[in-house]
C-alpha cells in the first residue's frame, strides 16, 4: 500500500503521532509524509522517505490518506484530496475527534485492521457554492464537507437572507445568518445551533439559521439533489464560510449551493458504528439512570 501522512497543524502532538506511525508502518507499505515535519524527523528518517507538498494536486497512486489531528485536520485534508477517490482515515490527537476514525493510542490496531481489509469506506456528501463573481477566492476549491455559512460581517444589524428551493420561494430569514450543513456537518455548528442530527448516510441538505429573529423558524432538512439560490439584501459585504475557510462576499452576489458531483471516502472500522459514536462522543446515555441497564450489543 501507498499511504500519505498528512498534517494540518505543525504541533507537537501530531508530530509525534507521524513518528509513531513510522515506527508502525511494515516494509511492504510506502509511506510518504507531508513536507510539513520533514525538519522534525531525523536525518536517517529524511533519507529514507519521500515527501508531499499538500498545496499541490495529490498523486493519484495512493491508496489511502492518514489526516494526523482533529476534526479541523479532516476538512483540511479534502483540499488535498479532492476528488481522487483516495479515501482518509482520521487519526484524533486532539479532543473531541467526532469525524475522525480512531485515537492515536489505536494506530497499531488500525493498520492491521486496514492490512486485513476488515474496514469499509463512508462516502460522504460535499456541498460545493457559487456566487454572481466569477473572481471570488473560494472558487480554488469550493467545496464543503460539513457546512457552507452565512454570516454577517462588519455590523449588528441583522441579515436578510432570501432563499429559494429549486427555483421556488422559501422564506425570508432575518437572522445573524444561515448554515447549510452536509449530514456529516450536522454535528459542527449545525449541531450548535439547534439542528438535527443526520446520520452521514442520509441523501439530504439542512438548513439553519443562525439567532433567527422568528421564533417560528426552525432547521430544515430537504432533499440533498435540491439546488438553494440565496439572495442578501445590502451593499456590503458578508462573511462566507467553507467549512474552516472564510471569504468576504459582496451581498449583490446571489448565492447559489448544490451537492457536489463527487464524494470524499472515510475509513471505518468493523467495530465502529455512527451511533455508538454518538454515545462515546456526545455521551449520550451519560445518566445515572443506566448504570444497572445489561450493555448492549454494539455490532
Amino acid at each position: 500500500m501507498k499511504i500519505a501522512l498528512y498534517i494540518a497543524f505543525h504541533n507537537k502532538s501530531s508530530i509525534d503521532c507521524c513518528k509513531d506511525i513510522i515506527g508502525l508502518i511494515s516494509v511492504k507499505n510506502q509511506l510518504v509524509i507531508d513536507s510539513k515535519i520533514k525538519n522534525d524527523l531525523s536525518d536517517e528518517d529524511q533519507k529514507k522517505f519521500s515527501f508531499f507538498d499538500s498545496k499541490k494536486p495529490i498523486e493519484n497512486d495512493f491508496n489511502f490518506v492518514f489526516a494526523i489531528g482533529g476534526d479541523g485536520t479532516i476538512l483540511r485534508s479534502i483540499t488535498y484530496v479532492k476528488d481522487s477517490n483516495i479515501p482518509i482515515l482520521g487519526i484524533n490527537t486532539g479532543r473531541l475527534g467526532f469525524l475522525t476514525s480512531i485515537q492515536k493510542e489505536n494506530i497499531q490496531e488500525a493498520i492491521s485492521l486496514i492490512d486485513n481489509n476488515k474496514f469499509s469506506i463512508i462516502k460522504r456528501t460535499l456541498l460545493e457554492v457559487k456566487s454572481g463573481s466569477q473572481n471570488d477566492a473560494f472558487y480554488d476549491y469550493p467545496f464543503a464537507l460539513n457546512e457552507i455559512t452565512i454570516q454577517r460581517k462588519d455590523t449588528t444589524s441583522l441579515l436578510n437572507i432570501s432563499c429559494e428551493i429549486n427555483d421556488k420561494y422559501l422564506t425570508n430569514y432575518w437572522s445573524d445568518g444561515l448554515i447549510i450543513s452536509t449530514p456529516t456537518g450536522s454535528t459542527g455548528y449545525s449541531l450548535s445551533n439547534g439542528g438535527s442530527i443526520v446520520s452521514p448516510e442520509s441523501n439530504v441538505i439542512l438548513l439553519n439559521p443562525i439567532a433567527p429573529h422568528n421564533i417560528n423558524m426552525r432547521s430544515l432538512v430537504i432533499p440533498d439533489n435540491s439546488k438553494i439560490n440565496i439572495d442578501i439584501e445590502g451593499d456590503t459585504n458578508i462573511n462566507l464560510s467553507v467549512d474552516s475557510r472564510m471569504y468576504s462576499v459582496n451581498c449583490s452576489n446571489q448565492i447559489e449551493i448544490f451537492k457536489a458531483d463527487f464524494t470524499i471516502g472515510t475509513i471505518k472500522f468493523d467495530n465502529d458504528n455512527f451511533y455508538k459514536r454518538l454515545r462515546e462522543k456526545l455521551f449520550w446515555g451519560q445518566d445515572m439512570r443506566n448504570k444497572n441497564l445489561k450493555k448492549r450489543n454494539d455490532s
